[in-house]
């Protein structure tokens, strides 16, 4: 398993705890402190270390603030760089795919290397090729890429950032939060990307947002000198000058890059939104954050197109069916959209392996569910439905992962949970097959009542569709498929 995300596993593992359901109005939170925690598994897909977007944030902040960028702007840049990677995941299949290697690592040598020069990108393509492969299969990647060339990888880019301004803008951003993440890889001499925009032809706010995250990675990587070295190359060719020279003039604030440094980030950037214009996760945005969310999640393969939000369809249909109330039922919703956030963390060379997975694999797969309840747990507004979104594997007798729970242990919204998921993913067009009746499915749902799935949580799925009907997914009518 990749060192990276070990630290994801030290999970706690209250069992089968019921969530605590609570009306609208107890689920208001500062929005910071839900994207904020939302944005590590968003790290974990870039192949980042854990508060990479947070680490940028802080960098970014200081920034606008030493340039002295007006409250309106802070606030809208302050949002776009913990978000700024919410597309990231729309082209991890592709990546995994052209390069024959984890997507994860691809794109965190990515970060460092300087792409538009010839030789760096030569280098870094011979890096990353088909890790684990023969030297045929190595060559074989290598001038598939190369036949690509600049128009493959200003593809990918322009599907990232895209995506990513499209879901920022679904949470009720400003617009500047959106143009921000659509420019962020764009580069003052108007060789980056998706567009090649040149100067001032390039967003203010996404000029610094591109600094800010490119100087946390080498931050990370070799420490400050590294960081400012690299920002001092790159000045008028990636970055704006007058942006650089802010920057340097902060070499010596050794108190604020101790706090980019230091253990208590997620606190640490909080400080730094504009306070007369800090926003509130009230319910209807965290059920927006929670859709949009779910779709970064679907986008990881083309074969979970709209997983979630179909399972979350199904779920909120049996929660009824089983006599949930209002909120228990909202609350059962967020967890099947955010139930399989874990798989940011899983490599697409295994999502998306077409053949049977090694032992190994299969042990990272299976530990997707843990990751999810360490995502989740961290934000307190969602914290009370880890429980449930991350036992969605678990069975009644016990032989389910990540924890292995038992009928005692999996409450109510978990079995339903258990089941929704399940009759999605049973029914789902597969690359080897087409979608499944639902009397098959439910035939094969059936012989595991009682042993994997709840009786009661069965019947209920079998009356809301009955009522209400259901349309399995067809990957094939995914974007990502074709891209794939």
């Amino acid at each position: 398993m990749s060192e990276s995300l070990l630290p994801w596993l030290d999970v706690a593992s209250a069992e089968g705890s019921s969530p605590r359901t609570v009306d609208a109005a107890d689920q208001a939170a500062p929005l910071s402190e839900v994207v904020g925690a939302l944005s590590c598994a968003l790290d974990i897909t870039e192949g980042q270390p854990e508060g990479h977007a947070l680490r940028t944030c802080m960098i970014g902040m200081k920034l606008a603030e030493r340039m002295g960028l007006s409250e309106h702007d802070r606030s809208a840049l302050f949002y776009a760089l913990q978000l700024k990677d919410l597309g990231c995941s729309s082209n991890a299949a592709r990546v995994a795919h052209l390069f024959a290697a984890d997507d994860r690592r691809v794109k965190k040598d990515f970060k460092t290397t300087d792409w538009p020069r010839l030789i760096s990108s030569m280098r870094y393509a011979a890096r990353n090729v088909a890790p684990h492969g023969s030297l045929i299969q190595k060559l074989g990647r290598f001038v598939a890429i190369g036949v690509g060339g600049p128009g493959e990888a200003r593809t990918m880019v322009k599907i990232r950032c895209e995506r990513g301004a499209a879901i920022a803008s679904m949470f009720g951003l400003p617009r500047a939060t959106a143009q921000t993440i659509r420019d962020l890889d764009e580069h003052w001499n108007g060789r980056g990307h998706p567009e090649g925009l040149r100067g001032e032809a390039i967003f203010p706010l996404a000029r610094v947002a591109s600094v800010a995250q490119t100087v946390e990675v080498f931050l990370e990587a070799g420490g400050l000198d590294a960081a400012l070295d690299m920002a001092k190359k790159r000045q008028g060719k990636w970055f704006d000058p007058a942006i650089v020279k802010a920057l340097l003039s902060l070499r010596n604030d050794t108190k604020f890059w101790a706090e980019v440094t230091g253990p208590d980030i997620l606190r640490a950037v909080a400080a730094h939104e504009p306070p007369d214009l800090v926003l509130t996760a009230d319910a209807g945005r965290i059920d927006r954050i929670a859709l949009g969310f779910g779709q970064v999640v679907d986008a990881k393969s083309p074969w979970t197109q709209k997983h979630s939000e179909k399972v979350s369809e199904l779920a909120v249909g049996i929660g009824r069916a089983m006599g949930m109330d209002d909120a228990a039922v909202r609350d059962l919703r967020h967890a099947a959209l955010l139930h399989d956030i874990g798989k940011l963390g899983v490599s697409n060379a295994i999502l998306d392996k077409p053949g049977g997975l090694t032992d190994d694999e299969v042990a990272a797969m299976r530990m997707h569910p843990a990751f999810t309840h360490r995502i989740m747990s961290r934000v307190r507004v969602l914290s009370r439905i880890a429980d449930v979104a991350a036992s969605h594997h678990e069975r009644l007798d016990g032989k389910g992962y990540h924890r292995g729970l038992t009928a005692k242990q999996l409450s109510k919204p978990a079995r339903a949970l258990v089941v929704a998921d399940m009759c999605e993913a049973i029914s789902a067009e597969r690359p080897y097959r087409d979608t499944i009746p639902m009397p098959d499915v439910l035939e094969i749902l059936d012989r595991q009542v009682g042993s994997g799935v709840c009786p009661e949580a069965f019947e209920a799925l079998k009356l809301h569709l009955d009522v209400v009907g259901y349309t399995p997914s067809r990957w094939s009518d995914a974007p990502q498929a074709c891209a794939a």
